[in-house]
């Protein structure tokens, strides 16, 4: 009996951890801090909770969103969306394009949506472009 018993907590235990490596390995959270070490561009949103900002990553810089929900002609839609950074002493490198890219990118999951970039990444796009270096 304790064997059969020892047996079924062995199965247990292991279906736990099975499930947990399952859990690690889905979880957005690690796949945008991958995408940061890889300097690849992730998106991680909750479309359905408008109340939860989103997490993106481009070029080993992390951006986060905060969105206003307010309204269109015919609906509620994400209107607003204030972008910040979380080090903004790290931005060496990040150019214009790289910040168009990116508001393409917001624009796409969210079409209505007005996008205001906090400081510093707003002086950068409010200077006019130089085509003489």
């Amino acid at each position: 009996m304790i064997i059969i018993l020892f047996r079924i907590l062995l199965l247990i235990a292991i279906a736990f951890i099975l499930y947990t490596a399952y859990k690690f390995a889905v979880n957005p959270r690690r796949k945008l801090e991958l995408a940061r070490d890889k300097k690849e561009f992730y998106f991680h949103d909750n479309k359905e909770n408008t109340k939860e900002n989103f997490l993106m990553t481009y070029k080993g810089f992390v951006f986060e969103g905060e969105k206003y929900l307010g309204t269109t002609e015919h609906s509620f839609e994400v209107v607003t969306i204030n972008v910040s950074t979380h080090e903004p002493e790290r931005l060496q490198g990040l150019d214009r394009e790289d910040i168009y890219f990116l508001e393409q990118e917001i624009l796409i999951r969210y079409p209505y949506a007005s996008i205001e970039w906090k400081y510093p990444i707003n002086r950068l796009i409010i200077h006019p472009l130089d085509d003489n270096y």
